[in-house]
């Protein structure tokens, strides 16, 4: 038992690591634009580059895992990161960054695929619901001090607060003094090389994977991917994952070129936000899914981000400051509505289709790109516009499916009750 829970503990620390890694990007791109005088699309191939990684990994990374077994899989994942953050941080070019986060990409696409049924197997299958929550709300915390984190190493790397600190006096040795915001790949790659030893000296239990937690055959790929339902809920989580990086990336920079807000203080802050009340809307999420059919809380859910996302680009600064946070809130339970109602939509090979759905986060690679070239031509507020169609895809779903299996609610069990007596 004690070495079960210090696996979910392990689990979770992976959770917060993977989201502190990957969404330090968002308060960044000021960062980047001005310190490679990047235009937007430029800036927006750093994202795409990382989120790439997802679509092209996703389904290797699931044959690797059984082949290999876990441990060894994420302590190749960690170093890969690792790599990735240490060449950054050591030769900060944008070229660099390119390649560097990519490999970053793929390392955090293995530990995602790996970590899963490590956690049912750990907590036991019967707390893996409660488990697998809690560890996205881990995630999410740690996407909201991500940019905290940020702000306090842009702001003290100073010669006065060098002297107070001993870790910012390091941090300031080995970081130029133009560029200080690359500190933060120094911070990643000592997270990375203490997730190596901790890993490598834990025990871990056997992991028998589920139907639904096998990678599948080519076989079973080829005959969903005839289907086209299946192409449907790909491109629902194609658009989601667009919309919430399209949204979560240029938060920061349109507050600047419209607003005037600082992005290392203000700006990083509304991304936090951003993230912070994502993780407070899968609460309030949680709670409406047992009151609610799940088709309808996402339409209104995704109505609801509209309206803010419009708030947000032809609002008042005041307005925008606080209608980009919002639109967070609001596109928290996208993500599992739409993944429930997809497997929930299929009698069979859910372990394969999960694979293709998880390939869909590739849309945080074309968001915030494609926002960024309209951006170059015809103003950031305009290439934010794209958001209504990528949200409007996910508002979409609400109407059109038809799942096999509808979510529980406490109507619908009182009802079934009924019926039984």
């Amino acid at each position: 038992m004690a070495r079960n829970r210090t696996m979910v503990g392990l689990v979770f620390l992976t959770f917060f690591v993977m989201s502190l890694i990957t969404n330090i990007l968002n308060p960044l791109i000021p960062d980047i634009i001005s310190s490679y005088r990047a235009t937007l699309t430029a800036a927006a191939l750093l994202p795409l580059s990382l989120f790439i990684a997802y679509g092209v990994i996703s389904i290797p990374a699931g044959f690797w895992v059984e082949r290999f077994a876990e441990k060894p899989v994420m302590v190749a994942a960690f170093l890969a990161t690792m790599a990735g953050t240490l060449s950054f941080a050591l030769f900060p070019a944008y070229g660099v960054a390119i390649a560097s986060l990519f490999v970053i990409g793929a390392g955090m696409t293995v530990l995602q695929v790996a970590i899963n049924p490590l956690l049912r197997v750990a907590g036991g299958e019967e707390h893996f619901a409660y488990n697998s929550t809690l560890a996205q709300l881990i995630f999410g915390l740690a996407s909201a001090l991500s940019p905290l984190l940020y702000s306090y190493l842009v702001e003290n790397l100073s010669g006065a607060s060098q002297q107070r600190n001993p870790l910012l006096a390091v941090l300031a040795a080995v970081t130029p003094a133009r560029l200080p915001w690359v500190s933060v790949y120094w911070i990643f790659s000592a997270c990375c090389i203490v997730m190596v030893l901790v890993i490598a000296w834990l025990k871990f239990p056997l992991v028998e994977r589920t139907e639904g937690e096998r990678a599948g055959s080519v076989q079973m790929y080829a005959a969903l991917l005839r289907k086209p339902l299946v192409w449907f809920y790909f491109l629902s989580i194609f658009c989601y994952v667009a919309s919430e990086q399209g949204t979560s990336n240029w938060i920061s920079e349109f507050l600047f070129r419209y607003h005037g807000y600082d992005p290392h203080t203000t700006g990083a802050s509304a991304v936090a936000w951003f993230w912070g009340l994502m993780t407070a809307g899968c609460l309030v999420g949680m709670g409406l899914l047992k009151l609610f059919d799940s088709r309808k809380v996402l339409i209104a859910f995704s109505i609801a981000a509209l309206l803010c996302l419009t708030a947000a680009l032809f609002g008042s600064s005041r307005v925008a400051l606080y209608a980009f946070p919002s639109v967070g809130l609001f596109a928290s339970v996208m993500w599992p509505v739409l993944i429930s109602l997809a497997l929930n939509s299929v009698s069979e090979h859910h372990g394969p289709f999960t694979g293709i759905l998880s390939t869909g986060i590739v849309g945080g690679a074309a968001g915030p790109f494609i926002i960024g070239q309209i951006g170059d031509h015809f103003g950031l507020r305009a290439g934010l516009c794209f958001l209504y169609l990528t949200f409007g895809c996910v508002l979409s779903v609400g109407f059109w499916a038809k799942p096999l299996i509808t979510n529980a609610t406490v109507q619908l069990k009182k009802a079934v009750a009924e019926r039984g007596t």
